[in-house]
């Protein structure tokens, strides 16, 4: 029985006596309660605002704006063809430049992206996957021109792209040369950035595709098995990359269920990683989050209900035990979020930070016997679900067959269902409706973000070393044929000023592009 961290004055047994010790205390395996003994107590959780859109310069106005309110991390959020790895001037493009997120078409974007933002001060978390290694590099490139080495860099990439495959659709390559370029993250990461934390394995999306919190936890955990075995079948020292794992997940409405998920997915992940894997690090068994309010539980009716629904997720995240949590504005269901919700949506973290009082105890939720046994009955459903999809041979083998799409959509459609018939009740929507026509202010992404993006894009391409650029360009498919680490080669093309889409491409040459099964 370790010393119990709880606060002096409070008796050492305060909990259900069928509790493992290790679930009494916080900061002890398998961190039920929290992965640091003081939790907020002695540091509250990173608040992020996920911002970006339009161009550079416009996401970089937003990015010094939030931090100038008191966010503590920025979270970049990429527009679809930076996504799906076309620069703004392809003809699929058209239409989607700087709509939902930031567009990045070479390293003088990232530049204009960061302008005046101290990299070496502030925690990044890039939203990007089928081409995360490419906005990495970019990201590396610029503070090593800004005379900060990587190693002096903190944040995250998401890096997830299995959870594409079954959850959002922004897949390039086909999976097993994705999990390759994931590994040759995790690699050079783990010898050059070693504050970075090179994944942020998804429950979010699965969750948004229509899953239930059992299966947000299961598949996001199976994903996860995944990468530790494919880290590992590469040589990689597990108990040193699992250290650099994070995860991320959503934050719905049902607020016990919501706290007892969090509670579960940690304790289920210290075991896999100890038990499965045999990892000894604590810092390896330890499951750390960053959390978002739930964007598929924001209504256009009613707009104004959605700040209580952010509210009530934003707690059920913190007594939960986050890391670093997002809230939604009030107006995402209708738009990207103006200033003004945006501002909101952090007052929101800084309010349950400052005002409420959750943050001075440790666990203030823990023993309660109403989350104790939600959380074990998520853990045991989640655990059945992971057994199951070992049964089909690992994630890979699920996906492939579309086990685990059917899953999510199986739930999607019957959660449907129960909001039709009146069984699930949607505040303004299926219940207490309004015939008042509300209408709030919005923000537009001007028609004109594309042309002077594609006008960036040319005078790039006309300003560059066009040899030097094609000979970067070679050495990523050499690379790529002969199973060396494609960060290298990557990081050099970007330094020539080569474009996402055209290293993108190179990929594409050699590991073709992914078509799902019908």
């Amino acid at each position: 029985m370790p010393d119990s961290p709880v606060e002096p004055g409070l008796p050492s047994r305060i909990f259900p006596p069928d509790l493992e010790d290790g679930d009494v205390y916080p900061g002890v395996f398998p961190y039920t309660r929290g992965i640091q003994p003081t939790m907020y107590r002695g540091r509250l959780w990173t608040m992020r605002q996920y911002a970006g859109f339009g161009t550079a310069e416009e996401s970089n106005a937003r990015y010094r704006y939030l931090l100038s309110q008191g966010v503590t991390g920025l979270s970049v959020a990429f527009d679809l063809p930076t996504q799906m790895g076309y620069d703004s001037d392809h003809p699929l493009a058209s239409g989607e430049v700087g709509r939902v997120g930031v567009a990045i078409d070479s390293i003088d974007d990232m530049e204009r992206l960061f302008a005046d933002i101290p990299l070496e001060r502030v925690s990044t978390s890039m939203t990007i996957n089928a081409t995360a290694i490419v906005l990495l590099a970019m990201y590396v490139v610029l503070a090593r021109r800004r005379g900060v080495p990587p190693a002096a860099l903190n944040g995250t990439v998401q890096n997830d792209i299995l959870k594409e495959y079954v959850a959002r659709g922004t897949y390039i390559y086909p999976p097993r040369p994705s999990l390759r370029i994931v590994t040759d993250v995790f690699a050079w990461c783990g010898r050059e950035m070693p504050n970075w934390n090179t994944i942020s394995i998804s429950g979010y999306h699965i969750r948004e595709a229509g899953s239930t919190a059992v299966q947000e936890v299961a598949f996001t955990l199976a994903n996860a098995i995944a990468y530790v075995e494919q880290a590992r079948a590469a040589g990689l020292d597990i108990d040193r990359i699992g250290q650099r794992l994070s995860f991320f997940f959503a934050a719905h409405n049902d607020f016990i269920e919501e706290i007892a998920k969090f509670r579960a997915a940690r304790r289920l992940w210290a075991h896999i990683m100890r038990d499965r894997f045999g990892v000894q690090s604590p810092k390896a068994q330890q499951l750390r989050f960053h959390a978002q309010t739930a964007g598929s539980t924001l209504t256009a009716q009613q707009p104004d209900n959605n700040i209580v629904r952010v509210a009530v997720q934003a707690m059920a995240a913190v007594l939960g035990g986050t890391q670093s949590l997002h809230c939604n504005g009030r107006d995402e269901a209708l738009a990207l979020p103006t200033e003004t919700s945006a501002t909101l949506a952090l007052r929101t973290q800084q309010i349950i930070a400052a005002e409420t009082g959750v943050a001075n105890t440790v666990d203030p939720v823990g023993g309660s016997w109403v989350i104790e046994e939600r959380t074990r009955q998520i853990e045991r459903d989640a655990a059945a679900l992971i057994a199951r999809i070992d049964e089909f041979g690992g994630t890979l083998a699920a996906i492939e067959r579309g086990w685990i799409q059917r899953q999510i959509q199986e739930a999607a459609y019957q959660a449907q269902l129960a909001v039709d018939r009146g069984e699930q009740t949607i505040v303004g929507v299926n219940r207490f409706q309004s015939n008042e026509d509300v209408s709030i202010p919005l923000l537009r992404i001007p028609e004109e973000v594309e042309a002077r993006q594609r006008a960036a894009v040319a005078s790039v391409r006309a300003s560059r070393d066009a040899d030097l650029v094609a000979r970067r360009i070679a050495d990523i498919e050499a690379a790529a044929r002969e199973g060396r680490n494609l960060m290298p080669p990557i990081i050099e093309a970007v330094d020539a000023r080569a474009t996402l889409g055209e290293m993108a491409d190179a990929l594409r040459r050699v590991f073709g592009v992914h078509a799902p099964a019908d």
